[in-house]
Formats: structure tokens, C-alpha cells, sequence
């Protein structure tokens, strides 16, 4: 069969450029695509906020002299603590109202008594000895005496020994006399320390006796203090010892310190104290310095009932405030103005920009850096607004004391502004 005539073959020239161009043309077209998409469109630039310029409170800053004033704790404690005790034995017969806990008592004054009649029994021994005593004493006196005369009698030329004049016995009988007198004195010791006295003015802190019971020398009856004064020992740390002119004894002067309690900030209680001396050595463990300050009267017993308030109580904590030595010439900086822990903002008043300083502080509480700085001028401006970040010779403004409770608007105007 003879093929169709019409019908081109595949080996025909047509046919085959048809079968090259067509691939061509899809790799071209595939071409220009890519290099259409590849090309990065040039991106248009945002334009920069203004910047905005600082805002903060500003403090002159004065040249002028500090107080320094050392703040410390400690707690109220006796000068003197005694254990009354009593000096003979008997059984508790009285325990006075002025035994009592807490109870005041004063020099001289009954504070217990204990059952004396074994005392007063052997008082009455110790009488009848002294009685035998001298009655001894006088029967040998008068037996020297008439030795005395026997010899003389006689008419010896030399004078007798002590034997012939019973000499030896006569001293024997005074000897006795005088033991005699001092079991009688002793006897009427023990019956008046059968009646406890007051040794000082105090308060009893506690008591530990009852009618009733039998006690012995040695026996604790209660614990007593002095009132005239009491102590409270007060650490001072070692960098603050260079600001205090201590006495140390030898005549020099008390250090005046004043008290408020420690237990109720609202109170206004205060009490004067002075600083006598100091312990002989600093804490092992925090290196402090303990001085010792005396509070005369702390109970205002000598003032009448009427006018007492605020009395002080052994064991209560009190804050102590000390004045030291004066800073002259210096500048008092807020705390407020300090950002961290030595770093503070000067306003240039004819540019308005900050100027960043280090400082050194001489002295700190918790108001105020003191320091010393010869480069800071006497009535620069120091900001006082919260600063997060302000880099050195920023731009700033002002604010006057109306606007005090605006914060400052922290802006870096020496870097662009970030794409939002």
C-alpha cells in the first residue's frame, strides 16, 4: 500500500526545526523569568522621626559643710546585775512588795525576812557566854592583884615573873572575853541579816522566792538592777570609726547620742545618752567596735509620777544616732541624682546637654553622697530625673518645679531612630 501523498514525513527538514525551536522556547521563556524575579527592588528608605530632646529636674549644688551623723542599734541592758542572796538559813517569813517583779525598791529598804528565832536564841547563848567570860575574867584580875600585893608584902628586892602575878591566866580570861564579845556580835549580825535589805536603789527583774520556803546562804532570792543608769552597747562599723572621736578613757570627754525606739517607728520617744567608752577589742566575726553609752535616770525616777513617760525597759532595741565629725567644703549630692552607685548627670546651663562624671563619695547615708570634687563648679546644675539612658553631651530639657512629677522622656538623639 503507497502512503498518502498529502501526509508530511517526520524525516522531512520542516519537521525537525519544529522539534528544535520548540524546547528552545521554553528554556528562553524559563530564562526571562528567572531574571525578572531575580532582580531586588531598591527599598524605600523611611524617614527619620525627629528626635526628641531630655527632660529632667535639676538640683544646684552648693559647696558647704556636712554633719555626719553615725546611725547604730543596740539593746537596753543593767550596768549592774546582782543575785540577792542571803547570808544566813531560815525559812522565808515576809516577802515585801518591793520583791516583786518589776517592782522598784530603794537603798536601806526591807525586801524579805526570814523566821529568827533560832537567831534570836543564839544571841541569847552567846550573852550568857560573854557573862561567864567576864566573870572568869574578872575572878582572874582580881587574883593578879592580890599576887601582886603578896609579893610586895614579902619585901623582895626583885620583881616577880609571870607566873607569881598568874599573868598567863589573866590573858587567857581576856582572850575569852573578847571571843566571847565576838560570838555575841556575830550572833547579833546574823539575827539583823535575818531582815533583807535593799543594797541600792533598783527594780527586781525577777523573782524566785516564796514564803515559806528555806533557804540557805547562796540561796537566790530574786535578780536585781541598778536604775540610776543603764547601758546599751552600740556597734560601730570600722569604716565609720574614722568619722568618731571615741573616748577611750584616761579623762576624755562622753560622746552625746540620742535614742528612739526601735519596736514602734511611730513613736516619738527619745532619750539622751552618752558614750563613755568603748570594749577592748573589735567582733571577731563582724570586725565592729562596740562603745558602751550610759542613760541616766532611764526610769525618770527622780521626776514626779505625773511628769514619767516613755520609760526605757531592760532587753528593749533602740536606734541610736551619733553625730561625727563635719565635712567641710563638700557637696551633698541626693541619692536620687546617683545612678549606679557612682555615676551622676551635670546640666550644661549654657548648652543644655548632660555631662556625665564619676564620683568618689567621701561619706553616704541614706540621703545623701558626700564628696569632694574640685572639677564639679560651686552651683552646677545635677539632674534628678530618672535617666534609663542617656549617653554623655545628650540634648535636655529643663523642667521647671511645676512640671516635678513629669518623667524624663529618654531619647538617644546621637543615634537614628529604630524602624517601627
Amino acid at each position: 500500500m503507497q502512503p498518502d501523498a498529502q501526509t508530511p514525513s517526520p524525516n522531512a527538514p520542516g519537521g525537525i526545526v519544529t522539534r528544535i525551536l520548540i524546547p528552545l522556547g521554553i528554556l528562553g521563556a524559563g530564562w526571562l523569568g528567572f531574571s525578572l524575579l531575580a532582580v531586588e527592588k531598591e527599598k524605600v528608605k523611611k524617614p527619620q522621626p525627629p528626635g526628641r530632646v531630655l527632660k529632667t529636674r535639676v538640683l544646684e549644688l552648693r559647696r558647704g559643710d556636712y554633719q555626719t551623723v553615725i546611725h547604730t542599734q543596740g539593746v537596753i541592758r543593767p550596768h549592774s546585775e546582782a543575785a540577792l542572796t542571803p547570808q544566813v538559813s531560815g525559812k522565808v517569813k515576809r516577802v515585801a512588795l518591793g520583791l516583786q517583779d518589776g517592782a522598784f525598791f530603794e537603798v536601806g529598804e526591807v525586801l524579805l525576812e526570814l523566821d529568827n528565832e533560832d537567831s534570836l536564841t543564839d544571841v541569847i547563848a552567846a550573852e550568857a557566854q560573854l557573862a561567864r567570860a567576864d566573870a572568869l575574867h574578872a575572878q582572874e584580875r582580881a587574883k593578879a592583884n592580890q599576887a601582886r600585893l603578896n609579893w610586895d608584902d614579902l619585901g623582895y628586892d626583885d620583881e616577880p615573873n609571870d607566873l607569881v602575878l598568874r599573868l598567863p591566866q589573866l590573858r587567857e580570861a581576856e582572850a575569852n572575853v573578847k571571843a566571847a564579845q565576838a560570838g555575841l556580835d556575830r550572833a547579833k549580825r546574823d539575827l539583823a541579816r535575818c531582815v533583807i535589805l535593799a543594797p541600792f536603789d533598783g527594780r527586781v527583774l525577777r523573782r524566785s522566792v516564796a514564803v515559806g520556803q528555806t533557804v540557805s546562804p547562796g540561796t537566790e532570792l530574786a535578780t536585781i538592777y541598778h536604775t540610776a543608769f543603764v547601758e546599751v552597747r552600740l556597734p560601730i562599723a570600722a569604716r565609720e570609726l574614722a568619722f568618731l572621736t571615741l573616748p577611750e578613757g584616761g579623762g576624755q570627754p562622753p560622746l552625746d547620742v540620742l535614742l528612739s525606739d526601735a519596736l514602734d517607728p511611730n513613736s516619738t520617744a527619745r532619750w539622751s545618752a552618752k558614750i563613755i567608752g568603748t570594749e577592748g577589742a573589735l567582733d571577731p566575726n563582724s570586725r565592729e567596735l562596740f562603745a558602751i553609752a550610759r542613760i541616766d535616770d532611764p526610769f525618770s525616777r527622780t521626776l514626779p509620777p505625773a511628769e514619767r513617760t516613755h520609760p526605757l525597759r531592760i532587753g528593749q532595741p533602740v536606734r541610736a544616732a551619733i553625730e561625727g565629725k563635719i565635712l567641710a567644703n563638700v557637696f551633698a549630692i541626693p541619692r536620687d541624682a546617683v545612678r549606679q552607685l557612682n555615676r551622676i548627670y551635670l546640666v550644661d546651663r549654657e548648652k543644655s546637654v548632660l555631662d556625665r562624671r564619676e564620683i568618689d563619695p567621701i561619706w553616704s547615708d541614706a540621703d545623701f553622697l558626700v564628696i569632694r570634687d574640685p572639677n564639679i563648679p560651686d552651683g552646677a546644675l545635677i539632674a534628678t530625673s530618672r535617666l534609663v539612658y542617656a549617653p554623655n553631651v545628650s540634648k535636655v530639657e529643663i523642667l521647671p518645679d511645676a512640671d516635678a512629677d513629669v518623667e524624663a522622656d529618654v531619647i538617644d538623639l546621637t543615634q537614628p531612630a529604630p524602624d517601627r
